[in-house]
């Protein structure tokens, strides 16, 4: 099963607290899944948590939300080395990949050194909705803001550029991040895009958002695109609440 079209819900959340495990699906990786439309099985789910370094104890919490959410559930791990022969073919066979955060400019170049990256526009083309946080939302993009170098934010600009926007994450919770996506877009150094407040989510069908949504109440996405005056200009978008 694969999605009417390619299909990305790039978010800056997507998870939440559980009163049981470290961490559990929230309502956009849920929805995520939704879209694929998967009928008869269980839906296919791979976790690809290489941004934070392929953390065992991450790895296994995905497994056990996969359990509990009825999914089938598998991961790719790069480090130490891949832990699947056909890397290609496993993504391929998946109904969603989601794609964890952590270190984006750490994630790309991974991707790129085990050929990931032409990896996921194959499989994005072939209807594999494609979905994650924070790192995992900016590495489709062409690129964002990122803590990747250090403390200090910092431009990612060679993102996968399956979208031909940039992307902020973070934008309400993280001060820095805001003011210095707008400041990277108006003096061109990322293209116009759009960003999320945590809890947020943007549906991307082709290459164009489709719509905003919101995992809690008050997360805002935007429209972010460079003003006539050389400064930059932030346009709320409607957001849909999911629940």
């Amino acid at each position: 099963m694969a999605a009417d079209e390619p299909t990305i819900l790039a978010t800056s959340g997507g998870v939440r607290a559980s009163a049981r495990l470290d961490w559990e699906a929230g309502p956009l990786t849920r929805y995520a899944v939704e879209l694929a439309g998967v009928t008869g099985r269980a839906p296919r789910v791979c976790f690809l948590g290489t941004a934070c370094g392929d953390d065992r104890r991450l790895t296994a919490t995905f497994y056990e939300n996969a359990w509990r959410e009825g999914w089938a559930g598998s991961h790719v791990a790069l480090l130490p080395m891949p832990n699947i022969a056909d890397l290609a073919g496993h993504l391929l066979s998946q109904d969603v990949i989601w794609v964890w955060g952590g270190s984006v400019a750490g994630l790309l170049a991974l991707w790129r050194l085990h050929g990931l990256d032409v990896v996921m526009r194959d499989a994005w083309q072939a209807g594999v909705v494609l979905t994650g946080v924070s790192a995992g939302s900016i590495c489709w993009h062409t690129g964002g803001t990122t803590d990747s170098f250090g403390p200090e934010l910092r431009p990612v600009t060679n993102g996968l550029g399956l979208l031909p926007w940039s992307n902020g994450v973070h934008h309400d919770s993280e001060p820095a991040r805001r003011p210095l996506f707008q400041s990277l877009v108006a003096d061109g150094t990322l293209p116009p895009g759009y960003a999320t407040d945590d809890g947020a989510g943007l549906l991307y069908r082709g290459g164009e958002l489709a719509e905003a949504l919101a995992e809690r109440d008050r997360a805002g996405a935007y429209r972010v695109e460079r003003g006539p005056d050389g400064g930059a200009v932030e346009t709320p978008l409607d957001v849909r609440r999911i629940r």
